[in-house]
């Protein structure tokens, strides 16, 4: 709709005629206070404003109306039979106008700004509600999120007390004279716990991903030898992968300010997933080295499958997986995730660097203490 303010009758008469017979929905007002009084209560397209009237002349008007957080973007369009020097039409912008028409105005002249600024006014229309229904959309991700960060915190929670309750029963089962003196039965029950491993750590990595989500993931810093968390990770990895070699190159007697045993989690991560994404390699290799920045570099570096470049930049995405057509690999893609997290809080670096066929660099960098 499109509002006509004019304090002579025959002038908002004759206009209000010639835009209702254009198609135009029109209202009108006859002084600058009923003007004020119907913006507040209805949404305008555009405001065309006579300048010259009696009490609150058009410049005054228009300030008002672009005060309003309401009607600050509703465009005002000026007509004078009077002030047509260039101080006038000057100050129509400076007041809110967008534009400024002097009477008598050619129709044609007045109904194409009309329509532009009509049409212009319902694009704006079109992108605020396209802004809202966002908005809102963007609200209900959210919730949905919190319900889906809450669901996985409480199922994370009473999966363990089963599964503590599994490996009991497990451990009981591995004692009994049957299970020792019978190889098959022996090797059901080594693999049956290798997979309650796995679904422990499982449920270690939901628990992190809720403490994360939920910003309670505590840390314990300290000095920390860089040469003894490297050197028991490496130890704790070599017993659970006793097939495949692990080379150091580098030796930084160094120490930094950090959580040893979230630290070792990244590495132990980094050093999982290089086995396993390195099916016909069993070299892996760590190495430390020091930065020009002060900084310590740990990279482990494997001869697997690569990641292709595009992928690179959202493995640290949470619940990212790379897919590849000859090899498929178990996992939800939190494990890199929340290696993320962990040396973010430690104010370091992180990052990879990778080769189709060739193998993976994943490194992560810490200020020294």
């Amino acid at each position: 709709m499109i509002l006509i303010v004019d304090d002579k009758q025959e002038n908002l008469i004759s206009l209000q005629k010639f835009l209702e017979t254009n198609a135009f929905k029109v209202d009108t007002a006859s002084s600058g206070e009923e003007a004020l009084k119907k913006v507040l209560k209805t949404t305008y397209a555009l405001i065309i404003l006579d300048v010259q009237m009696p009490g609150m002349d058009g410049f005054e008007v228009a300030e008002l109306i672009s005060g309003y957080s309401k009607t600050v973007d509703t465009p005002i369009l000026f007509l004078s039979a009077v002030n047509t020097e260039k101080k006038f039409i000057t100050q129509g912008y400076e007041t809110g106008g967008i534009d400024y028409l002097t009477k008598p105005f050619d129709p044609d002249i007045l109904l194409l700004k009309v329509k532009t600024f009509y049409r212009l006014f319902e694009q704006a229309q079109a992108m605020h509600e396209m802004q809202e229904a966002l908005k809102m959309e963007i609200e209900h991700r959210k919730i949905l999120e919190n319900k889906k960060d809450e669901f996985i915190s409480i199922a994370s929670h009473e999966l363990k007390t089963p599964l503590t309750s599994v490996r009991g029963y497990l451990q009981l089962l591995e004692r009994l004279p049957e299970a020792k003196n019978n190889e098959k039965l022996k090797n059901y029950l080594e693999k049956t716990s290798t997979q309650l491993n796995k679904l422990g750590d499982l449920i270690d990595d939901l628990l992190d991903i809720s403490k994360i989500e939920s910003g309670k993931m505590k840390f314990n810093f300290q000095s920390v030898s860089v040469e003894k968390l490297i050197n028991n990770t490496l130890e704790n990895v070599s017993q659970m992968y006793p097939e495949h070699s692990f080379k150091r190159i580098g030796n930084v007697d160094a120490t930094i300010f950090a959580d040893e045993i979230r630290l070792e989690q990244v590495l132990i991560n980094y050093l999982t997933n290089a086995i396993k994404y390195s099916p016909n390699s069993k070299e892996i290799v760590l190495e430390t080295t020091l930065t020009a920045d002060n900084k310590i570099q740990i990279g482990v570096r494997d001869f697997g499958i690569g990641i292709p470049p595009d992928k690179l930049n959202h493995l640290f995405d949470k619940f990212y997986r790379v897919e590849e057509s000859s090899y498929k690999f178990q996992g939800l893609g939190m494990g890199l995730y929340i290696c993320k997290e962990i040396v973010t809080r430690h104010q370091g670096e992180y990052g990879v660097e990778s080769r189709l066929n060739e193998g993976s660099f994943f490194y992560f960098r810490l200020p020294l203490s």
